[in-house]
């Protein structure tokens, strides 16, 4: 079998092509740029293109399908010439359910913890030794790629993005994959170059239930109104519905502990997401036992209230949170999880829609538990994105007047390692005697859906610990 991709470089394309290439397949690919990881991975497995750029001589009539990847345009050559020939042509999120259509399929919808809820769900599996294919949207600590597709897995865990399919198929991604159970962690408008309002975008995951599988399951978030309002508004009979609220818990002396399991993980969202996996894990078969013992080990997903580097008196961490309710949840788990210590946050509008002037009003308030508060973007990714400048007044504005707004990286870091020093040494300066099992000291949490124009958060923890 013969698989071509067009735009192979992505984030999701290069690793279902990976995967494909380990269940056997011939797979090529070509892209105008790639740039690593994607670049590494892809040459590891000798799928790299000899040259970047689009070959349509490469489109031939013995190829079984091709998958278009998003960052391909719709005049696309080499899409052009698959058109021309009538190949099988494939979105990405087409091509896992072609791929999965016979296994159990667990969908991973919602504004945010998708990730962390999908990769717990695989975690808590392969523990209990049971054999998952999955598609998840982040590099996950014991897994080599973020696509696995074999012959013999009978369940398949897909990380369910709302965002489109492709240049030539404008539905929602996780419309595709017609899950047997189907999670909705939570609503909060986004993506509004595409959802221009928020009831089209809610009417996204109503949609979502429509296609859940006869006899299949909806596992949703019953503490948030706007999933309670399309789960419960929904009138299928044929589905089971399994509404979840945070459990209870304590935090004792830095750890988190649900009954007498610690966990390494914190805060009520991921709690929440901890409730979903484990409802959806029991469709498989998990008795709440294995699922205890399996998530006691689970230390997170990549970017997701991430531990950069700790000391007695410091903790860095890194987070994905970029949307106004994300926000909130992060900075909230790290207050609640380091009640006596001074919380520094800083985070990235780097999102089209948290770029623009309609949706930055929804930042409002959004960092107030935090007791210094930056915020950065760049002027270039304004540009990129083609959106209309922003003044950082507007900015200061819109988050409630009580944040500093920065538009150069280098003065940001310049000011986030002057503010920890001078906390850090003043607290010592106090003598306070501090133990290790303290809480007392100083945190610092940066939060985006990008990198801060390239900073490297090992060493900025370095340079501050």
């Amino acid at each position: 079998m013969k698989v071509h991709f067009i735009a192979i470089g992505g984030s999701a394309m290069h690793n279902l092509a990976i995967a494909l290439c380990q269940k056997g397949i011939n797979v090529t690919g070509s892209d105008d740029e790639i740039f690593d990881p994607a670049k590494s991975r892809l040459e590891k497995y000798g799928l790299l293109p000899e040259s970047f750029g689009w070959h349509p001589e490469r489109i031939t009539p013995d190829l079984d399908a091709v998958v278009l990847g998003m960052h391909a345009r719709i005049d696309n050559p080499e899409l052009l010439k698959a058109q021309e020939l009538g190949l099988k042509i494939y979105s990405y999120p087409e091509y896992l359910y072609e791929q999965s259509k016979d296994k159990m399929r667990i969908v991973v919808g919602g504004s945010h913890g998708k990730t962390t809820t999908t990769a717990m769900i695989l975690h808590v599996l392969a523990k209990c030794g049971i054999e998952a294919d999955y598609m998840v949207g982040a590099q996950l600590k014991g897994f080599e790629v973020m696509v696995r597709l074999s012959h013999t897995a009978k369940v398949m865990v897909i990380e369910g993005d709302e965002y489109l399919t492709s240049p030539i198929d404008r539905r929602p991604k996780f419309h595709l994959y017609k899950p047997n159970v189907a999670i909705i962690t939570g609503i909060e408008w986004d993506h509004i170059n595409v959802f221009p309002t928020f009831d089209i975008y809610r009417e996204q995951f109503s949609k979502f239930i429509d296609l859940i599988e006869p006899n299949g399951t909806l596992v949703y978030c019953d503490e948030d109104k706007e999933v309670h309002r399309v789960a419960v508004e929904n009138q299928r009979t044929d589905i089971q519905k399994l509404p979840y609220v945070c459990p209870e818990h304590r935090v004792d002396n830095g750890v988190t502990y649900i009954g007498n399991i610690a966990l390494k993980i914190f805060g009520h969202h991921n709690l929440l997401n901890l409730t979903a996996a484990r409802l959806a894990c029991r469709q498989v078969g998990v008795t709440d036992e294995q699922f205890d013992e399996a998530i006691s080990t689970f230390e997170g997903a990549s970017k997701r209230l991430e531990l950069v580097k700790k000391n007695d008196t410091c903790a860095v961490y890194k987070d994905f949170a970029h949307a106004p309710s994300k926000l909130r949840a992060t900075i909230h788990a790290m207050r609640e999880q380091y009640p006596d210590r001074k919380l520094v946050a800083c985070m990235e509008l780097h999102t089209f829609s948290s770029l623009t002037q309609e949706f930055l009003q929804q930042y409002k308030n959004a960092m107030d538990e935090a007791d210094v508060r930056y915020v950065y973007y760049s002027k270039h990714a304004l540009q990129l994105k083609k959106l209309p400048d922003l003044h950082p007044d507007e900015v200061k504005a819109a988050f409630g007047g009580n944040v500093e707004v920065f538009t150069d990286s280098k003065r940001l870091l310049d000011c986030l390692i002057a503010l920890m020093h001078e906390w850090l040494t003043r607290q010592h300066s106090n003598n306070q005697t501090i133990k290790q099992s303290s809480n007392q000291g100083v945190n610092l949490l940066m939060m985006s859906s990008g990198n801060f124009d390239g900073i490297d958060f090992a060493q900025l923890a370095d340079e501050i610990i």
